[in-house]
């Protein structure tokens, strides 16, 4: 049985930010985005820039409430700020992984394996296996 998703709040006004934030990816973005898509981690849908409560994360799958941020220059001298948008969001029940904008071009399959691992070990089994191309069961 499929558990019952809540209601995520989220400002009104960070709408056409998220909007912008979308059409301006960074290049680490852009990257974590072409593995996130499409159902590709074993069925779940991620959206990026999405707005909750008074923030925009960078990733987010509603059915895992689970956040992915990419932390670039944009965090530089940001560590209270983030430590408390991180608090709000665990409090929403939303669970944050964080990654450094280098780990992602350098190493995405680190980040993927990293990915993978903590929805292995937190999601409740999806009958949607993982998107693996275009082979069909009678193959």
């Amino acid at each position: 049985m499929k558990k019952s998703l809540n209601i995520i709040p989220y400002k009104h006004k960070l709408v056409e930010r998220a909007k912008y934030l979308r059409n301006n990816s960074t290049p680490a973005e852009k990257l974590l985005w072409t593995k996130l898509k499409k159902k590709q981690m074993y069925g779940y849908v991620f959206h990026r820039q999405k707005p909750i409560d008074n923030y925009i994360v960078d990733f987010f799958c509603r059915e895992l409430m689970l956040a992915i941020e990419i932390d670039g220059f944009s965090h530089d001298g940001k560590y209270e700020y983030d430590r408390k948008r991180q608090r709000r969001l665990e409090s929403l029940g939303i669970h944050v992984i964080r990654f450094l904008e280098k780990e992602v071009i350098k190493d995405l399959d680190n980040v993927l394996r990293h990915i993978d691992g903590w929805i292995t070990e937190n999601a409740e089994p999806t009958p949607t296996p993982p998107n693996r191309g275009n082979s069909s069961p009678d193959s």
